[in-house]
């Protein structure tokens, strides 16, 4: 019979990753295949959410002024970006697509329903 020797501790993600934002980011990326980083009111965010919902997909929203870390999260998203204007971040797949600009452009050049659909986001 095999008995554990280490603490169930070793197993578990250190407590500074599971709160770090970019790590909590990455892990809801990960969880849905279109995952849209928002804030309520930005007009930029409504318009991407239209564009997924228009399309016949439904993602995933965050919207960041109404979570508990959303202000941590919203700063390791301009990080991550390198912008100063952090949102609409769009992941699918749990991979960056990118901010407004970069989403259009997937879209405009044909990019990005063979990206949903390899995410299982898009049918047809």
């Amino acid at each position: 019979m095999h008995y554990q020797t280490e603490s169930w501790g070793a197993y578990l993600p250190s407590p500074t990753t599971v709160n770090d934002p970019l790590h909590r980011i990455e892990r809801l990326a990960a969880e849905n295949a279109v995952v849209i980083f928002s804030l309520s009111s930005c007009c930029m965010c409504h318009v991407i959410k239209r564009l997924f919902c228009g399309m016949g997909v439904n993602p995933t929203v965050y919207e960041l002024d109404q979570q508990p870390l959303g202000k941590d999260m919203e700063k390791a998203l301009m990080r991550l970006m390198g912008s100063t204007s952090p949102v609409p971040v769009v992941f699918v797949g749990g991979k960056l697509v990118g901010a407004m600009d970069r989403v259009m452009a997937s879209h405009i050049n044909g990019t990005l329903v063979p990206l949903l659909k390899e995410a299982g986001a898009l049918w047809l």
